[in-house]
């Protein structure tokens, strides 16, 4: 059954070979995250994703809804590295800086001036 998804594009062989890639997403899922977390060992890189549904500060404890495990050899994590980092290049050049520092908490006592 043909996909309806857009079709992902061909890399280009090199002088001498004839190999062609070709994407197969029959089998594709697609799930939102906004929530990730690494670990690795020597032979491999575990990525897990999830999701936040924390709607208000300061709560005491935040529960993460994980959806996804994704296991790479650290070569396909280097790999996937530096692909991600070229997509957030083009992303920025397009549409400016991505600010990824934590929001400092809001100060949630009272403040009070004393002037004599």
């Amino acid at each position: 059954m043909p996909s309806d998804s857009p079709k992902m594009p061909t890399a280009k062989p090199e002088q001498g070979t004839a190999m062609q890639l070709k994407w197969d997403d029959t089998n594709m899922k697609s799930s939102y995250a906004n929530v990730c977390n690494a670990m690795s060992t020597r032979e491999e890189v575990v990525l897990m994703f999830g999701v936040n549904q924390a709607w208000h500060g300061g709560q005491k404890e935040v529960t993460i809804q994980l959806t996804d495990r994704i296991i790479l050899s650290p070569h396909a994590a280097k790999r996937l590295s530096l692909l991600l980092n070229n997509l957030i290049k083009q992303h920025e050049d397009r549409f400016g800086a991505l600010n990824i520092e934590m929001p400092r908490p809001a100060d949630t006592a009272p403040k009070t001036t004393f002037e004599n």
